[in-house]
């Protein structure tokens, strides 16, 4: 990836700031508004897919942490969403974000017509997708390529971690080779890519987690990154085998570790999230984690303390 931005010694410069508008981090929100011009929402939606390692075709159960929703709990008819965002942003943008479960694994005939649907309602202003690296064949690859010659299109990939004894542990049932020509491939047909990274996962050290987001960060075609604060939530595998687990001790100790790994996101990566949240109702543990705006504000006030901002070590 090409640095576009030179440290220069050291200071968080005024082309960071106005990139970064205001804050220390390239959000997403940020670089949507001066896209579009309005404040501009993802919708989740259920696209009613499934998964290779919940079906049988890979395993069965589905990724440790996924609760049977497929992390899909805030998806909703697009129409609610809409009525409901309204009042608060009348003139706001949307984006149908199809995220339950793994959203290319069906036969493209069958995601042509989900995907065009969705587009199809007026308030639509374009699609994200997400889904598995070990999902996406020359034909989806070819029908996301055809979309997003009309339409604004992103795709999310589910990766969490780069190290392999970890992927086997939540039965992600790919290895880190296929990520790799997953994102090779979204590149060459000029289809933006997102990497989901959960942070807390079984076995891992801070350093593991640092590893993922430097690997992550260095590739050449990362549009944005998703750092996901992991949730032990009911109905998933992790509860019923790791239900007093604790991927964190404390708000403070999740800050730190966000705030370093911001350091090695280059400039002009969006950021997507930076914790994880899960409805109260079946959240187990971090019995913190549903204060989603403490931990934001945490993380903002360390990177001002600190002195510090996204792509700092880059």
């Amino acid at each position: 990836m090409e640095k576009i931005f030179e440290q220069k010694n050291n200071i968080f410069s005024e082309e960071l700031r106005l990139l970064y508008g205001g804050q220390r981090f390239h959000s997403i929100s940020t670089w949507l508004k001066r896209k579009f011009g309005e404040k501009t929402i993802k919708l989740a939606i259920d696209g009613g897919f499934t998964c290779p390692n919940r079906d049988g075709s890979k395993a069965f159960g589905g990724c440790l942490f996924c609760s049977d929703l497929g992390s899909g709990e805030f998806a909703s008819d697009i129409d609610d969403q809409i009525q409901l965002f309204s009042k608060k942003w009348p003139n706001a943008r949307y984006l149908a974000y199809f995220q339950n479960h793994t959203n290319t694994y069906a036969p493209v005939y069958e995601l042509r017509e989900k995907y065009l649907t969705a587009l199809s309602n007026p308030n639509i202003s374009g699609l994200v997708i997400g889904t598995r690296p070990d999902c996406l064949s020359k034909e989806v690859l070819e029908l996301l390529q055809e979309i997003k010659k009309t339409h604004f299109l992103w795709v999310e990939l589910g990766l969490q971690t780069i190290h392999e004894e970890t992927a086997l542990l939540i039965n992600r049932c790919y290895p880190l080779s296929v990520f790799d020509e997953a994102m090779a491939n979204l590149r060459a047909y000029g289809i933006p890519a997102v990497v989901h990274l959960i942070l807390g996962l079984p076995g891992e050290t801070q350093e593991m987690m640092l590893d993922s987001v430097r690997y992550v960060a260095q590739k050449p075609e990362l549009f944005g990154m998703k750092l996901h604060l992991l949730n032990v939530v009911k109905g998933s595998a992790m509860a019923k085998r790791y239900g007093d687990y604790q991927p964190f001790a404390s708000i403070e100790e999740y800050v730190n570790l966000v705030v370093e790994a911001l350091e090695y996101i280059p400039p002009q990566v969006t950021i997507h999230r930076l914790t994880g949240d899960a409805p109260r109702s079946i959240l187990i543990n971090p019995p913190w984690s549903f204060n989603k705006r403490t931990i934001l504000n945490n993380i903002n006030d360390q990177l001002h303390l600190r002195d510090t901002w996204q792509g700092k070590r880059t």
